[in-house]
């Protein structure tokens, strides 16, 4: 079994291992009479909207990829957005999901400098839209979910979204500064991996001073005279979080609570900071657990919090694995391109 269906198997675990606890605590009459009256045409519009959102995200990339020159079709964009969602859903804070993307951008004739800065693109109006959106769901939230560990998450989420922020900053303001930090890194581990691997190590160097050259360019580019590649992503990033935020309150109408869906965007809004921090594949647990705190706030009935949060998790992740390993099938063929995104 190689790394990626390690990590795989991992991921699924821990997240049926939470549902289950959820559902072991919560599950009564109730829950039994919400599942027997559910609407079903509310999932099938909750399935509606995820779709919707994988369609959005290749938009987005296609977009940009047209603002540094590269014209690339809107179904190819969105066959590499959903063919990356296997390896999203099983590293952590999705970064293997990036890797894929690039790798597979770069197959299409675009330079893997400027794919990088492609996808970091992407990445940028997530996290832009995101921090933009953060004081303002803490504000609501704010003496709703009781609790310092609570907070402690919240905060940590947004330092790594910072730091992530910051170094991606810095990387693009002193790009040379960033290939001598490398070089001093990889310079002062060069005794423990040998002589012999002397020529290898500056082969590698001169390769990452070429591609971070590439992505210097390319992200330079894009910020400044593919603005309007980043406006447009901009747009399909707030197209595509509304559409996945969405789903929830579409599911509460299926078991027939009201939508409430400013408190709906606002709690998923926090779980998207909570679920960046790298702490489990796929962000598994993770997302069950601070999804159960969240969405209580939602329900009339602790009965329908396992019920809601099994929901939402099956239309939101396993829905992505299932998708994403369909697509992969043929955009890959090979689960070692997967495994060398999670190494990446």
């Amino acid at each position: 079994m190689n790394r990626f269906f390690k990590w795989l198997v991992i991921s699924l675990l821990l997240s049926f291992t939470s549902i289950v606890i959820l559902l072991f605590f919560t599950v009564d009459t109730t829950t039994i009479d919400a599942i027997l009256n559910i609407k079903k045409e509310a999932i099938v519009a909750a399935i509606a909207l995820q779709v919707f959102s994988y369609i959005i995200w290749g938009l987005r990339t296609k977009f940009m990829c047209q603002s540094m020159g590269h014209d690339i079709s809107s179904f190819k964009t969105t066959e590499i957005a959903i063919s990356s969602l296997l390896v999203a859903a099983v590293t952590p804070s999705s970064a293997g999901g990036e890797a894929l993307r690039v790798h597979l951008l770069s197959k299409n004739e675009i330079p893997i400098g400027q794919a990088t800065a492609v996808v970091i693109g992407e990445r940028l109006t997530d996290a832009f839209l995101i921090l933009l959106t953060a004081p303002v769901a803490l504000y609501i939230f704010r003496g709703v979910i009781p609790g310092e560990n609570f907070d402690i998450l919240l905060i940590t989420g947004e330092a790594v979204l910072l730091s992530v922020l910051g170094i991606l900053i810095y990387g693009i303001w002193k790009p040379d500064r960033t290939k001598s930090t490398i070089h001093f890194l990889v310079n002062r581990t060069t005794r423990f991996h040998g002589k012999k691997t002397d020529e290898a190590i500056s082969h590698l160097l001169k390769k990452v001073d070429t591609e971070l050259d590439d992505f210097h360019y390319g992200l330079r580019y894009l910020l400044k005279k593919g603005r309007r590649g980043l406006f447009y992503g901009m747009i399909c990033t707030i197209i595509y979080r509304c559409a996945l935020y969405s789903i929830l309150p579409v599911i509460l109408v299926g078991l027939n609570q009201p939508p409430q869906i400013v408190l709906a965007f606002t709690a998923q809004i926090l779980l998207t900071i909570v679920m960046i921090i790298p702490a489990t594949p796929g962000a598994s647990g993770v997302a069950e657990l601070g999804a159960s705190s969240l969405f209580s706030v939602l329900l009339a009935s602790p009965a329908l919090i396992g019920i809601t949060v099994l929901t939402w998790r099956a239309l939101t992740y396993y829905t992505n694995i299932v998708a994403g390993s369909f697509v992969s099938l043929k955009v890959l063929k090979d689960a070692d391109i997967m495994s060398n995104s999670i190494d990446k």
